[in-house]
C-alpha cells in the first residue's frame, strides 16, 4: 500500500478543524501511487482526498501544483480541486508532513485503453495546454534532456549489472538525443505523467485528469509523446497505430500543432521513453528491501526506446506531417 505515513485519529481531527468540510466518518488509505501518502476521506459533507506529500515530492514546489489544478478547474479542465481552509490556505501539515484536501474526482481507470480512450485523452491533453497558457506560476522540469546523463552516472554501475551492454547503449543514446533535441518548440505548462491509471472514465467518456505532482513547463509535443508511449503499446510491446493515430488526432482538432512539432515527435518520444527508462532503472537498483511498493520494470521502455529510434518518420504514428 502506498501509506508512508500514518494518520492519527486525534491529529486527524484537529487537522479538520481547520477546514469547512464537515465531521470526518472514515479515513482509508489507497494502494495506487508511489510518491505520496494518500487517503479516502469521507466527512458528513462528502468525499475527499487526503495526501500527506513525501520526501520526493519537494515543499517548495506545492504552490505551483495545487495552484495549477485550482486554475485548470477553474477554466473547465476536469480535474480534482484542492479546497482551501478557513485561512484560505490549499497547504497545512499533518503528522509532520506537508498535508492538502482535494477534491473527490468520480470514475475509474482503464487497464487496457482502447481507441476511444485515447481520442479522450488526447482531447482533454489538448484542453489542458490550453488552459494552462495564462497561468503565472512557472517550474522547470527537472526530468527533462539535461537530467538524464546525470541520473544515468548516478546508476551507471547498477545499470551495468542489470543487463549486459546496457550501461553502453543508453550513453550512446544520450548522446543523440542531447546534439538533436528541439529547444524552440511551442512551450507552457505540461502534465508530463498522464498515463492510463491517472485517467479517469466513467464509461467511454473522460470524467477527469489527477496527479500534477509532475506537472512543469517545457514542450506541449514532449508532453503528447509521453502519452504515445503511455497509452499506445500494448502489453506485448507492440505499437498500436490505430490509437496513435486517435490520440493525434483529436489532440490536433483542439490544438492544431506546427510543422516542426509533428517532425519533432519521433525524437520527442524516444526521449520520454528514456526519461521513463531511466527512472524506472534507478527505482529498480535503488528499491530497499521491504518497501511497500514494488519497482516496475524498466525493460518495457527499453523497446519503446528502441522503436521510435528506428522509425525515422512521425507518419508510422497514423500522422500525417
Amino acid at each position: 500500500m502506498a501509506v508512508y505515513t500514518e494518520v492519527g485519529d486525534e491529529e486527524l481531527r484537529a487537522f479538520l478543524k481547520d477546514y469547512d468540510i464537515g465531521d470526518v466518518l472514515s479515513l482509508k488509505g489507497i494502494a495506487e501511487g508511489v510518491e505520496n501518502s494518500n487517503f479516502q476521506l469521507h466527512t458528513d459533507k462528502g468525499s475527499y482526498i487526503l495526501t500527506l506529500y513525501e520526501k520526493r515530492v519537494a515543499e517548495e514546489d506545492l504552490p505551483f501544483f495545487l495552484g495549477l489544478m485550482n486554475h485548470l478547474s477553474s477554466n473547465g479542465l476536469r480535474c480534482p480541486t484542492p479546497i482551501a481552509n478557513r485561512r484560505g490556505l490549499m497547504q497545512g501539515e499533518l503528522a509532520g508532513r506537508p498535508a492538502a484536501i482535494i477534491s473527490f474526482l468520480e470514475g475509474i481507470s482503464v487497464n487496457r485503453p482502447q481507441p476511444r480512450h485515447c481520442m479522450e485523452v488526447g482531447a482533454a491533453l489538448a484542453r489542458l495546454h490550453l488552459a494552462g497558457a495564462d497561468f503565472e506560476i512557472a517550474r522547470p522540469n527537472a526530468l527533462s534532456v539535461t537530467a538524464w546523463r546525470p541520473l544515468f552516472e548516478s546508476c551507471r554501475e547498477g545499470i551495468a549489472a542489470f543487463s549486459r551492454g546496457l550501461d553502453t547503449e543508453i550513453e550512446a543514446e544520450l548522446d543523440a538525443l542531447e546534439k538533436g533535441w528541439p529547444t524552440a518548440l511551442p512551450h507552457g505548462v505540461i502534465h508530463a505523467d498522464l498515463f492510463p491509471d491517472n485517467v479517469f472514465f466513467i464509461g467511454d467518456k473522460l470524467s477527469g485528469l489527477i496527479d500534477f505532482y509532475f506537472a512543469c513547463n517545457d514542450s506541449f509535443a514532449y508532453d503528447l509523446a509521453i502519452c504515445l508511449n503511455a497509452w499506445c503499446f500494448e502489453h506485448d510491446g507492440s505499437f498500436n497505430v490505430t490509437k496513435a493515430r486517435a490520440l493525434l488526432q483529436a489532440y490536433r482538432q483542439t490544438r492544431p500543432m506546427e510543422t516542426e512539432e509533428i517532425e519533432a515527435l519521433p525524437l520527442l518520444a524516444q526521449g520520454s521513453a528514456m526519461r521513463f527508462l531511466l527512472t524506472r532503472l534507478y527505482d529498480w537498483i535503488n528499491h530497499p528491501p521491504g518497501a511497500f511498493v514494488q519497482p516496475k520494470n524498466p525493460t518495457e521502455y527499453l523497446r519503446r526506446l528502441r522503436f521510435h529510434r528506428d522509425i525515422g518518420s512521425p507518419a508510422a504514428y497514423g500522422i500525417d506531417v
